[in-house]
């Protein structure tokens, strides 16, 4: 039974709470799913690689995307430009493929209001405590940087009652995480809402 056109999956929540790790994780397990890149302003992390992680801009170049209606949402974080290029996303959902993308928290609010269909996941870490070592453990961040993030991480904890799903990602068991985002989508995808009529008629009369 067709579930029709594919939904769009927004894992965000403060930086340090492990959504590059859980998000590709994820996307092992789900072949199928499609990851929405996002465009950058700020400069490549350790091995980081344009198109794959991000679309690494120069704040030029993100203003013609900006200006020319070709990001679904975009802001401001900690000095950088960041946005989610749309046409990738439209593309895939019209042809079926579930999306999943992982913007900061008000760019996670930007696409809601922009598809309001679309399925908010807030990420956090089981003590607060541990965002400020997952940052340091990344050593690509000055002491100063890192501050910011964990002064920007307290404002985003505002946030979780705007979002649709809350998933807490243990420190020693990151796989819990993992499957929680799993079930998320396996639910999502399970809504009466989401079947044609036609195929709950078919089922209402077999």
């Amino acid at each position: 039974m067709s579930t029709g056109p594919g939904l769009l999956f927004v894992v965000s929540g403060p930086s340090g709470a492990g959504k590059d790790t859980l998000v590709e994780a994820l996307r092992e397990r789900r072949a199928t799913l499609r990851y929405s890149v996002s465009a950058t302003t700020r400069a490549p992390r350790g091995d980081e690689r344009n198109g794959e992680h991000y679309f690494f801009v120069s704040p030029e170049e993100f203003e013609l995307l900006r200006d020319g209606g070709r990001l679904l949402e975009w802001r401001q974080y900690n000095g950088n430009l960041y946005g989610t290029p749309c046409d990738y996303v439209e593309e895939s959902l019209t042809e079926g493929y579930d999306v999943v993308m992982k913007p900061e928290v008000n760019g996670a609010l930007a696409v809601k209001a922009a598809y309001p269909d679309a399925v908010l996941i807030f990420l956090v870490p089981d003590r607060f405590s541990h965002l400020r070592e997952r940052l340091l453990a990344r050593r690509t961040e000055t002491n100063e940087e890192i501050a910011r993030r964990l002064e920007i991480a307290q404002q985003e904890m505002k946030f979780i009652r705007s979002f649709d799903y809350i998933v807490v990602n243990e420190q020693d068991h990151p796989e819990g995480a993992v499957r929680d985002l799993e079930a998320i989508l396996q639910a999502e995808r399970f809504r009466i809402h989401r079947y044609p009529d036609d195929s709950i008629r078919r089922v209402e009369s077999s």
